[in-house]
């Protein structure tokens, strides 16, 4: 078993990967394959959460992404790529720490407000939507990653997974929810 520490992070497929794409945040995960055990998710189950009448696009986006990966730099050999998808202890996990929160919660996150409003979408989202939320904070637990490199408007959901992470350890595991993290 490695020692070296977890990093998850990935892409939903929403379209083709581009240069901003690579210089925020592909170059990095290229240098981190060589010290880190690196997991980069292609969420595609996220991306169903709004586009779930165009599943072809979805499709294509994945493999499109993949190839990317590859034409990146991003080495099979170094790292694993994952189809969201295809890892059922996501699945499981979201429908787990769903149970957790109170709906009224995931929906005061700012990042979801946003897209609600960006996407114009109102009232009119589908039942998953808000879920994506939780289902992010199972990517994350279910792969116990150290790290998790994300954009400033993704910070509501890592402290989503804390909260989650230490309402389950308290439950379940009778792990104090006192107890600090080793992040400053």
């Amino acid at each position: 078993m490695s020692t070296r520490e977890v990093i998850l992070t990935g892409d939903t497929p929403t379209g083709q990967l581009h240069l901003g794409h690579f210089v925020g945040s592909v170059r990095r995960r290229i240098e981190l394959q060589d010290t880190h055990d690196c997991y980069f998710l292609l969420a595609n189950m996220h991306a169903y959460t709004t586009r779930s009448d165009h599943p072809d696009e979805i499709h294509s986006d994945t493999l499109e992404i993949v190839r990317d990966y590859l034409a990146m730099g991003i080495d099979p050999n170094k790292s694993a790529i994952l189809l969201q998808s295809e890892t059922p202890a996501i699945a499981e996990l979201t429908f787990l720490f769903a149970m957790l929160l109170p709906f009224n919660r995931v929906m005061r996150n700012p990042t979801l407000k946003e897209e609600i409003k960006v996407k114009g979408l109102g009232e009119n989202y589908s039942f998953g939507f808000p879920l994506y939320a939780v289902g992010q904070t199972a990517d994350i637990l279910a792969f116990r990653a150290h790290a998790v490199p994300v954009g400033e408007d993704q910070i509501p959901h890592i402290e989503l997974t804390r909260e989650v992470a230490r309402r389950f350890n308290k439950l379940y595991c009778g792990i104090d929810d006192n107890v600090e993290d080793d992040d400053p």
